[in-house]
């Protein structure tokens, strides 16, 4: 990836490293890696970062994407590809698939699929998720094919412009149609996997507004302001409508009711916005609902 700008009269006479943070948005530590790797160039010569720079001068910074991840081995795999170019991939995630190798998982994940069709194009890069979905949630997940890819939308997630929505089914009936959980969230004490709410939490925003309302649950489309692990399956919880399937996070007032309308917990990740790194474009994903979503929707439709 090549990323350059023309020096403009405001800039004269500023150091160079001004401007890649600035003006292009590299990191400091990636800075730093461009410069011990001679990849920052003015006027197509390899310069130091603390070089000044004149107005009509062209600055460049070269990232490369030739590492690899020598722990995950490719495997073939039918990947539901949504978008695809030399800067990110995003891909459809379908429920009981791991994103990422684990102790226990460490073949079948998607990140397993996507290193063997990178490699069969040719692109050695390191597997860059940019956020990640649980086993069990089905949705868009997007990989980053190179470090300025993945620190830019990483940095769109923090500032609240990289927008997350899912869709998910909930036990019981709602009493609006739309509203905002803001809950704080921590790691349940004793636990590795499981969080709860907690005053001490971490600060945790999630919006919701009702899509149908049914008997005895209510198809939700949920948007997150944080992105914190479980949080729209805690907050389901803590406010008395665990998602529909949720073993980790159900309450014993809905056990037994609903059973066997879905195998996992009914969530799925449908829409992202963000601006794209590189072009700079405003891009939206969807991916479509599910077949198991679909179907338990159809049968709590026929028993209203």
């Amino acid at each position: 990836m090549r990323l350059y700008l023309t020096v403009s009269r405001e800039d004269d006479n500023k150091e160079a490293k001004q401007l890649l943070k600035g003006k292009l948005h590299i990191s400091e530590r990636l800075i730093k890696k461009l410069k011990y790797s001679g990849k920052i160039l003015l006027n197509s010569v390899p310069v130091h970062v603390n070089a000044k720079v004149h107005e009509g001068d062209l600055l460049e910074a070269f990232i490369e994407s030739d590492e690899l991840n020598e722990d995950i081995a490719p495997e073939p795999m039918d990947l539901d590809i949504l978008f695809e170019d030399d800067n990110l991939i995003a891909i459809n995630k379908p429920p009981d698939t791991v994103v990422h190798p684990t102790s226990l998982h460490q073949s079948g994940t998607i990140a397993n699929g996507l290193m063997h069709h990178l490699l069969a194009k040719g692109v050695r890069t390191l597997v860059r998720p940019v956020s990640r979905l649980d086993r069990d949630t089905s949705g868009i997940i997007i990989f980053a094919l190179n470090p300025f890819i993945q620190e830019n939308l990483v940095r769109q997630m923090h500032d609240k412009s990289y927008i997350k929505e899912y869709v998910g089914l909930v036990h019981g009936m709602m009493n609006e149609a739309a509203g905002t959980i803001d809950l704080p969230i921590e790691r349940l004490p004793g636990s590795l996997m499981l969080r709860c709410v907690t005053p001490d939490g971490a600060p945790s925003v999630t919006h919701f507004e009702v899509f149908e309302q049914f008997t005895d649950a209510a198809y939700l489309k949920f948007r997150l302001e944080t992105g914190r692990t479980h949080q729209i399956r805690v907050h389901c919880q803590a406010t008395g409508h665990p998602l529909v399937g949720d073993t980790l996070y159900d309450l014993p007032a809905f056990n037994g009711r609903l059973e066997g309308l879905m195998n996992r917990q009914a969530l799925h990740s449908y829409r992202v916005v963000f601006t794209h790194p590189y072009t700079n474009k405003e891009m939206e994903l969807k991916a479509p609902v599910p077949a198991d979503i679909q179907h338990a929707l159809e049968i709590l439709r026929n028993i209203r």
